[in-house]
């Protein structure tokens, strides 16, 4: 016996799916939303270029015309160390006379530099820190005469230039150009937010530069030349070191055409990033640029 109680009605299978779908539909939808509410929103910078990328992955986590060749100023340096870390069977305390051409080419050109003094006998791993904290533009001039080859001072530098030149294509980067040891270039010294920041990652790899860009200051007993010794203090030039969490280097930089650029890297809970900003505005925006990316990286 069929009985038919009031107030209640059947749904069909076909209402029931219909239902159910799209209760779905409407939870993707709000999952949707509260997914791209919580996206981080991707910074402002003052920096006419800039990257960053998860070290680990290589993953690209912002970009702001990241393959715009630029000038990059002093952070080419990063390279400079590179090709020497690079040298087969190469040797960080082997000494290195430090010549007068060395101190000489810094006062023509008003660089920046590590105060070597001519006659001092100072290890490849001194010179290292010497390049990087101070940006040393002597430094690189011996690391430079050094790791060339040659029977001239200038054909020693002309192809150290060249390892630069052949090291950035074999890490296949097509916007990067080097015509000196140091960032004081020619004209035709440049690179990319991008190509900078793979160069780092790259130099990353070595201990011994991971070990130097990190050194906030550092006191180094050098060789005179008469056989006594001297301590030699430099303090790093990047700010990001004791005031981001995490901050492990890199290089800084500025000139009269690359304005101030940082490279820089930091690591939070077993993540690593590393980026590159070009063409800031001062000393301060480079800064404030480099911890709003690597704030942006970490949320990603």
């Amino acid at each position: 016996m069929n009985i038919e109680i009031k107030g209640i009605r059947r749904v069909s299978a076909t209402a029931t799916v219909a239902l159910t779908a799209g209760a779905v539909i409407a939870g993707g939808a709000f999952a949707s939303q509260a997914q791209a509410a919580a996206a981080p929103k991707p910074p402002t910078i003052v920096a006419k270029g800039g990257y960053v990328m998860n070290n680990g992955t290589g993953k690209s986590l912002f970009s702001k015309a990241a393959d715009t060749r630029r000038s990059t100023g002093s952070t080419t340096k990063i390279m400079t160390a590179r090709v020497v870390l690079a040298t087969k069977g190469l040797n960080l305390d082997s000494k290195v006379t430090i010549q007068k051409a060395y101190s000489d080419y810094i006062v023509s050109k008003g660089a920046s530099s590590a105060r070597l003094i001519v006659g001092d006998k100072v290890t490849v791993r001194q010179l290292l820190y010497g390049l990087m904290l101070p940006s040393g533009c002597d430094a690189a001039y011996a690391l430079a005469d050094k790791f060339g080859s040659g029977s001239t001072r200038a054909a020693r530098v002309k192809s150290f230039i060249g390892k630069m030149n052949s090291t950035a294509k074999t890490l296949g980067l097509k916007n990067t150009h080097f015509d000196s040891f140091d960032g004081i270039g020619n004209g035709s010294n440049y690179s990319t937010p991008k190509d900078l920041t793979k160069i780092a990652s790259s130099a990353m790899k070595y201990s011994t530069f991971r070990s130097v860009v990190k050194t906030k200051s550092t006191k180094q007993k050098v060789t005179t030349k008469s056989g006594g010794y001297r301590y030699m203090s430099w303090t790093n030039t990047n700010k990001l070191l004791g005031t981001y969490s995490g901050a492990i280097g890199v290089k800084t930089g500025s000139g009269p055409s690359a304005k101030y650029c940082l490279v820089f890297a930091a690591t939070r809970k077993g993540k690593t990033v590393i980026g590159t900003v070009l063409t800031a505005t001062s000393e301060s925006t480079r800064t404030a640029d480099a911890k709003k990316l690597m704030d942006y990286g970490f949320k990603k």
